[in-house]
């Protein structure tokens, strides 16, 4: 049962990158099917074309149908599938055992145990243009014609509760209850966000605030960070140049560190401002989680930047 609630606040734009990559790994795979696919008799990407009954595709997609397709190969990527006048490719991320564990070592023999199988699936994209046929497993689990009314029901500005079924290096996929939802890594923090794993985990439980609908192309803009307030927007307020702060480090990379500070905000420590002794790189001085005094040097709000120093009486310490 999928829960929302309306949220008054001026919707943002959503870039449409976003949308570029939320199949972004699976993409590497499903273009050239043909070509890397383990399969006995090799199916030429224009004899698929030719082949494929494309008003058969359109109506199990644009009604939300479930149909049973068996699988004839794979490769990295996931796996191939075909019925009569239907050929197409599930992603890794889409095959309900898969997604369960993505932690799974040995995903060539995984994927070599669903050849022969028979899946019940849902289309989730589909191309004639390019010959490209998506579908998902992991959709199918919902009820028929329920993506079209859960699409019928999403409003930009609604907050609306779901499961973390996959977690990607872009982003976070929600389970809404029939369709999926993407959080990209910039809307999961007002902090910076090395990998979404930090923030939320698998099968967790989450709200988020819709940002976009696109149900032609079966997807959803999702924000986790836009529930809670900007701590950027009262930066200039809450901290001055030369004050000390405490802080956590967050990550290190060859110039320096990023450190958070309360509410969410990061701000870097460049090499310069650490007391580095000869031949010192910053991991000898700093480690990931380690709590720090920080000097706050320049303040930017509008880029959402922070410059810090090393406090040289803790540094000593």
């Amino acid at each position: 049962m999928v829960a929302y609630r309306k949220i008054e606040k001026s919707m943002p734009e959503v870039d449409e990158s976003w949308w570029d990559s939320v199949l972004a790994e699976e993409e590497r795979y499903a273009a050239p099917i043909a070509k890397q696919a383990r399969f006995e008799e090799p199916v030429k990407s224009e004899e698929t074309k030719q082949d494929t009954d494309w008003n058969e595709v359109r109506d199990l997609y644009h009604q939300d149908r479930i149909v049973e397709l068996q699988v004839t190969g794979y490769n990295r990527g996931g796996v191939l599938v075909e019925g009569e006048g239907i050929y197409g490719f599930v992603p890794y991320s889409h095959l309900v055992e898969m997604a369960a564990h993505p932690e799974k070592q040995n995903r060539d023999g995984e994927l070599d145990s669903y050849v022969g199988r028979k899946l019940r699936l849902k289309v989730i994209e589909c191309a004639p243009e390019d010959g490209r046929i998506v579908f998902s497993e992991r959709a199918a689990l919902a009820e028929p014609g329920k993506r079209m009314q859960l699409f019928n029901s999403l409003q930009p500005g609604q907050c609306i509760s779901g499961t973390v079924t996959n977690i990607t290096d872009f982003g976070v996929f929600i389970d809404l209850g029939g369709v999926e939802g993407l959080i990209h890594i910039s809307e999961l923090s007002w902090g910076r966000v090395a990998h979404p794993s930090q923030v939320v985990e698998l099968g967790q439980e989450i709200e988020a605030q819709v940002l976009e609908v696109s149900p032609e192309r079966c997807r959803v803009a999702l924000s986790l960070k836009r529930l809670l307030p900007n701590p950027w927007e009262k930066a200039d307020s809450d901290f001055a140049v030369g004050q000390i702060v405490p802080a956590v480090v967050t990550s290190i990379v060859s110039y320096g560190a990023f450190a958070r500070l309360e509410f969410g905000i990061e701000g870097l420590i460049h090499a310069s401002e650490m007391p580095l002794g000869d031949g010192k790189t910053v991991r000898d001085l700093v480690k990931e989680g380690q709590e720090i005094q920080a000097r706050i040097l320049h303040v930017d709000p509008v880029h959402q930047r922070m410059g810090l120093s090393l406090n040289l009486d803790w540094a000593d310490a």
